[in-house]
């Protein structure tokens, strides 16, 4: 797509000649406003690559690319912070590789922050998987069925290659539903694996970030995160939700976590990607969400929309002039219709992902910023319930 953005929309979203460069060093985490009402912040997390503006919503960029976007098109909705993934990387084309080409950043041509996930979840949830010990995980490659062994020193000597400015540390994901004798030894070994991530050499300005396990266990939770606090990191992720358990185990899972991790440092809440959860989130004091789903229903044809999730290729919309969404500003709802689209999804046409990825991530981007100003504004309480009265998790056709 590549469009430019239209000057009656910038001032929603920031224009791309306005980069935030880094004034200070990596690491440094500025809270410039709080929620009198809430645990909601605003914060500056100053990355090798930049600022990345809290609360934020991380587009997930698994093979080194945001599937169907280029890095113009995430820059024109403002993104600072992508995704890239430790296991997938490592098997195509090779952490060495990448590497040699100047690392992940002149690879894919990306000059602002860029996340890479460890490969524990990857690792955690191949069928294959073989066993799990002290000293990491031995497993099956997805694509040629190879042995593969994977742990502490190797997760972080890949991210080393890979060159991201923030390296999750390597973790053991605990399944749902398991047992307290399970999650107990699993959060043992998890915080053994961080003491070993913490010893292994970093790329230049690159910042480690520790996983809170635990389960559905409220005191284990604390527990690991008491713990990886007294090793030490520059940020703290709640992992372990949004692994098939029930929605209210997820924001459990975060209330137990939160409270024992820095308030000067920012906290990740791993693989949440639903309006509401973020936003209930945000409010318990998490700064930065990532997940797969703006990308992944919108191959299945599906828009995000701050009323809900909706089904574009149903047959409702086949003559239906109107956009994805309604007062929606980006270029998609500007200048395609509803009715394009489903013929595009009909036909299989590859463009149906592109504009629907585009809208999806843009629908994620905007609400992050309109919540970044209510926080600012002392109003994200107001903000948060006028969008809990109008939002479903899943929207039916027919009230849109």
């Amino acid at each position: 797509m590549g469009i430019a953005v239209p000057l009656k929309i910038r001032n929603r979203i920031r224009p791309i000649e306005k980069a935030k460069h880094m004034s200070q060093s990596p690491g440094t985490f500025e809270i410039t406003a709080r929620d009198p009402d809430s645990d909601a912040r605003c914060a500056r997390l100053h990355t090798a690559h930049g600022v990345v503006e809290t609360p934020v919503f991380m587009p997930v960029g698994t093979q080194a690319t945001v599937k169907s976007l280029t890095p113009e098109d995430l820059k024109e909705f403002d993104t600072d912070i992508i995704l890239g993934n430790t296991y997938h990387l490592s098997e195509r084309p090779g952490s060495d590789l990448v590497q040699r080409m100047g690392g992940l950043h002149e690879f894919m041509n990306w000059d602002r922050a860029i996340l890479t996930d460890s490969g524990g979840f990857q690792v955690w949830s191949l069928a294959q998987l073989n066993q799990i010990t002290d000293e990491g995980v031995s497993f099956k490659s997805h694509l040629n069925g190879d042995r593969r062994f994977m742990g502490p020193v190797e997760s972080m000597a890949i991210q080393r290659e890979l060159g991201s400015d923030i390296a999750m540390l390597f973790d053991e994901c605990i399944p749902y539903p398991a047992t307290q004798e399970y999650a107990e030894n699993s959060v043992e070994r998890t915080i053994r694996w961080a003491r070993r991530c913490a010893e292994q050499e970093r790329a230049k300005g690159q910042l480690y970030f520790a996983i809170v396990q635990g389960g559905e266990f409220d005191q284990l939770r604390g527990y690991c995160a008491d713990e990886l606090v007294s090793i030490g990191f520059d940020g703290y992720a709640i992992g372990g939700v949004s692994v098939g358990e029930p929605d209210e185990l997820i924001l459990k899972g975060v209330e137990a976590s939160v409270g024992h991790l820095p308030e000067d440092q920012p906290r990740y809440l791993m693989g949440v990607g639903l309006l509401d959860q973020m936003l209930e989130s945000v409010a318990r004091g998490v700064d930065m969400f990532d997940c797969v789903l703006p990308t992944r229903v919108a191959r299945n044809g599906t828009a995000i929309t701050r009323r809900g999730r909706y089904p574009v290729r149903n047959a409702k919309w086949k003559e239906d002039p109107g956009p994805l969404e309604e007062g929606c500003s980006c270029q998609v709802c500007r200048n395609y219709s509803r009715a394009y689209i489903r013929h595009l999804i009909q036909c299989d046409e590859l463009l149906a992902h592109r504009l629907l990825s585009y809208h999806n991530l843009y629908c994620m981007a905007s609400v992050m910023a309109d919540a970044r100003t209510a926080i600012r504004e002392g109003r994200f309480t107001e903000f948060r319930k006028e969008f809990m009265a109008g939002y479903s998790k899943v929207r039916d056709p027919n009230s849109l």
